[in-house]
């Protein structure tokens, strides 16, 4: 991926050298961890070992907990501890520098998109942190994966969840990674455009499985906005190169519903999907990749998935 030379976000929140805590015990509040059996009760999955394989692998490109339970924001006892200088290796202080670029060419993107349909594209920040981070909706963690809080419009990502992604899901590549956060940055367009409100709002009532189904069509189409952010940015500026398309391909099917029950738990329970299949996420980057507009990613519509 062509990214050298290019224009680096000043929306880049480095808290890598801070590290945040919870304290009170389990009385008033809560954050997301902790919220997790709550969420999980109200989407219909049981068990803790369920729970913990979600939290561990869907956790993968989630857009935000706070969404799952009505977007509201989590109060907890949280303290956060002085910050403290950051020692970070070469390739890490690169791969600060591709994120900061990457996050900008989403804002050049978006910006353009959302003035030709007459807007204002309201630019997130994104939060790099180590192990653990306070954010809007609650106490987060690394194991949760990258996420997108609504509540205070900033996305959060732990760096090492990327040698995961390149060794655990065989998904390396920095287009891969370029995936990630346009993903994410695809739940941020949702929520300006007011389509996560209009999720959260059809839930209310639902059945478990229909919740579910849901779920997965504002997830497919973030993953649908991530393929018309590299669709404007390749027109523009001619950022693909030979592999790229594959490795976006790869990070997208890698973290498919039915790959990770499979992987943790031996078999697959569709209607418990919440993101969808491989087949699917990596159908749906594609048609915002060859199409590149707001309308050909209205999963929330289609018949068919």
């Amino acid at each position: 991926m062509r990214w050298r030379g290019n224009r680096q976000s000043s929306n880049i929140e480095d808290r890598r050298g801070m590290r945040a805590a919870r304290t009170g015990g389990f009385g008033r509040g809560g954050g997301m961890l902790r919220l997790l059996p709550v969420a999980f009760k109200f989407l219909g999955v049981k068990g803790t070992l369920v729970v913990a394989t979600i939290v561990i692998g869907y956790g993968l490109f989630t857009g935000n907990l706070s969404q799952m339970l009505g977007g509201g924001s989590f109060q907890d006892h949280q303290t956060t501890h002085p910050n403290r200088p950051v020692k970070q290796s070469e390739e890490e202080r690169e791969l600060v520098q591709f994120m900061s670029a990457v996050l900008a060419d989403t804002e050049d993107t978006w910006d353009t998109l959302f003035k030709k349909m007459g807007g204002n594209y309201i630019q997130p920040r994104l939060v790099l942190f180590r192990q653990s981070v306070n954010s809007g909706c609650g106490f987060g963690s690394s194991q949760m994966g990258p996420f997108y809080c609504p509540v205070d419009q900033k996305v959060y990502i732990d760096l090492s969840f990327y040698e995961d992604l390149k060794r655990r899901y065989n998904a390396p590549g920095d287009f891969a990674q370029a995936y990630v956060v346009a993903h994410e940055i695809g739940h941020h367009v949702q929520t300006l455009t007011g389509i996560s409100k209009k999720v959260r709002d059809a839930k209310k009532g639902l059945t478990q499985v229909k919740a579910n189904e849901l779920s997965v069509r504002q997830e497919l189409q973030a993953d649908c906005f991530a393929g018309i952010w590299a669709h404007h940015a390749n027109r523009s500026r001619q950022i693909l190169e030979a592999g790229d398309i594959e490795e976006g391909l790869t990070a997208a099917s890698a973290i498919g519903d039915d790959r990770l029950q499979k992987n943790s738990r031996g078999y697959v329970t569709p209607d418990s999907f919440t993101h969808g299949s491989s087949k699917q996420r990596v159908q749906w980057f594609k048609i915002g990749l060859e199409k590149g507009t707001l309308k050909a990613c209205d999963t929330l519509s289609v018949k068919s998935l």
